[in-house]
């Protein structure tokens, strides 16, 4: 029997701008790869019900992209009036459950694929894209008055269609990662060189989406504690980015790290699934090239539970917004430290692909914790059909 009892404050609900909670366990944004066309599909709505049916409060619909240029993956949904009914099909069905949805948005910048967008990635500064084997092409201030009113614009038909919430992508190296970035960003415009101009994007993303969701609507936003490598985004100036967020009338801040260009294990650590990854590829030089070079291109992280908690309560102790704190987290004792030191939500990211059920049979006190191992093959499924733990059966 497990050693947990369920007497801490994991499973008290938390209203969260207006939207009430039913405890205090996050499903976050994992890329699913389900939605062929950019449009919702029934295996996505069969994904987060399943997430919804197990217990969770929030579950975070993935990587939905504001605009065509933005996209890295055709399987990843574009919002736009089309999605809405999609939208609206997989909110009914995770609120049938108990549970609320998130959507996340966001513009993947030089990450953007030139195979799906049909052109040249767009980026904070002209660089070589490794992704797209192709040279960025730096963001125009016509570039970048469209990219704000993207993001207002997919919220509002996010909100329109019934979703409880959206989260802003502001981390993993994507566009407005890329700006706040000093290793991406080298412009010498008023988007570059200071913190508070490296900043500017995200807060007017961020004020251009308030105002068109309106007051008390559920704006969180991604960002990182550091970006993972030297001359990335660190913990300090990441601190004063949360406090400009608080300013501006974010909800809440989902804390994550990593770059996907440099570092795209650093937000998950564990195991790096080469032989999955290549097999998963359709492309022969991709497969070719992950086969014999997949441990230096894909660098691989030391996991330890609970990773970002440490840096977390830097940003803890500087604002006073509700904090969701990511890194691994898999079991209550990890959890009850997390709510312990004044995070007020936690999020569960592989621990719920291994077993969405796993909420319930923790408040049920049945287990005190997830038997997922960070072997990370779960995210070479995205690839294939979508993201799915090859080893749940066994949980």
């Amino acid at each position: 029997m497990p050693s947990y009892s369920p007497v801490g404050s994991a499973f008290t609900p938390f209203t969260l701008e207006g939207l009430r909670l039913r405890n205090r366990i996050v499903k976050p944004a994992t890329f699913e790869g389900m939605c062929p066309g950019g449009l919702v599909s029934d295996a996505l709505v069969a994904h987060h019900r399943e997430v919804a049916a197990g217990g969770t409060a929030l579950t975070t619909v993935a990587y939905a992209s504001i605009s065509p240029d933005g996209r890295s993956y055709p399987t990843q949904i574009l919002v736009r009036p089309e999605a809405a009914p999609g939208l609206s099909r997989l909110a009914d069905a995770v609120h049938r459950e108990g549970a609320a949805v998130a959507l996340q948005i966001g513009h993947c910048g030089d990450f953007a694929n030139p195979r799906v967008i049909g052109g040249r990635p767009m980026g904070a500064s002209r660089r070589f894209s490794t992704y797209g084997l192709s040279f960025v092409r730096p963001a125009t201030e016509e570039d970048l008055a469209r990219v704000v009113a993207d993001f207002a614009r997919a919220a509002r038909i996010a909100r329109d269609a019934g979703i409880d919430a959206v989260e802003l992508h502001f981390g993993h190296g994507y566009l407005v990662s890329q700006f706040l970035s000093p290793f991406t960003n080298r412009r010498t415009d008023r988007w570059g060189g200071s913190l508070e101009n490296r900043s500017r994007l995200a807060v007017e993303v961020l004020r251009a989406t308030r105002t068109a969701v309106g007051p008390g609507f559920p704006l969180l936003a991604k960002v990182n504690l550091r970006d993972g490598f030297a001359g990335g985004l660190e913990l300090d100036e990441s601190v004063e980015v949360a406090r400009r967020l608080e300013a501006e009338g974010a909800s809440a801040l989902v804390l994550s790290c990593g770059f996907v260009s440099r570092t795209p294990l650093h937000m998950l650590r564990g195991e790096v699934p080469v032989r999955r990854m290549a097999a998963n590829q359709e492309r022969w030089h991709a497969r070719i090239g992950l086969t014999l070079f997949g441990t230096l291109l894909v660098p691989a992280v030391p996991y330890t539970e609970g990773f970002l908690l440490e840096e977390g309560k830097a940003v803890r102790a500087a604002v006073r917004l509700p904090l969701v704190l990511l890194g691994g987290l898999k079991s209550m004792a990890t959890v009850d430290r997390a709510l312990g030191a004044g995070f007020e939500l936690v999020g569960m990211g592989r621990a719920l692909l291994h077993d969405p059920s796993l909420p319930r049979r923790m408040e049920r006190g049945e287990v005190d914790g997830s038997a997922c191992v960070p072997c990370n093959e779960c995210i070479a499924e995205m690839d294939r059909g979508g993201v799915r733990c090859t080893r749940r059966d066994g949980r």
